[in-house]
């Protein structure tokens, strides 16, 4: 766990740090303002909660949405193919870097999930793969530019019908 902390925090850039301090500043302000209103129990309780659920949602919404805009990508899956002669799944497709900035390394997670004729478990089974697996690609990839890769799911014994999610976080 201290490991995975520890990583975090020297991944982050300078807009983590600004908006985590945002956060930590609205938070305070909130709670500044609970202790104005601390004779109207109902208004300071109800500002306490409020100043918890932007130090916690806040930074996790926030920190995935700007992310998600500061390093947008395209996956195109060129190929996906159940080999015959070994239990394996092949992934063959292109990231994109569409963002303005340069990519140095990209993890990319595939996931097999089951299709089924029920359209509200269709809905519900892209988030619950059966399979998965990752990858790291360490390329330089400039804007505008793309990178192949291969994903290999193994051991690969489904023979129903299946569909594959690709997907990509990119620094």
């Amino acid at each position: 766990m201290k490991t995975q902390i520890l990583h975090f925090i020297d991944r982050m850039l300078p807009y983590d740090y600004l908006l985590f301090g945002g956060i930590i500043v609205v938070f305070i302000l909130i709670l500044a303002l609970a202790i104005v209103f601390r004779h109207k129990l109902a208004v300071a309780i109800i500002l306490v909660l409020i100043a918890f659920g932007v130090l916690t949602a806040g930074s996790v919404v926030g920190y995935a949405m700007m992310h998600h805009y500061l390093f947008k990508n395209n996956i195109a899956l060129k190929e996906v193919k159940a080999l015959e002669f070994t239990e394996a799944l092949l992934i063959k497709g292109e990231i994109n870097n569409t963002s303005k900035r340069v990519f140095h390394e990209c993890t990319l997670t595939a996931g097999v999930h089951k299709v089924t004729h029920n359209r509200y478990l269709d809905r519900v089974y892209p988030y619950l793969p059966f399979q998965k697996t990752d990858m790291n690609v360490h390329e330089k990839i400039t804007p505008g530019q793309a990178a192949s890769f291969k994903l290999f799911i193994e051991p690969f014994r489904y023979t129903h019908d299946y569909n594959i999610t690709v997907k990509a976080d990119c620094r």
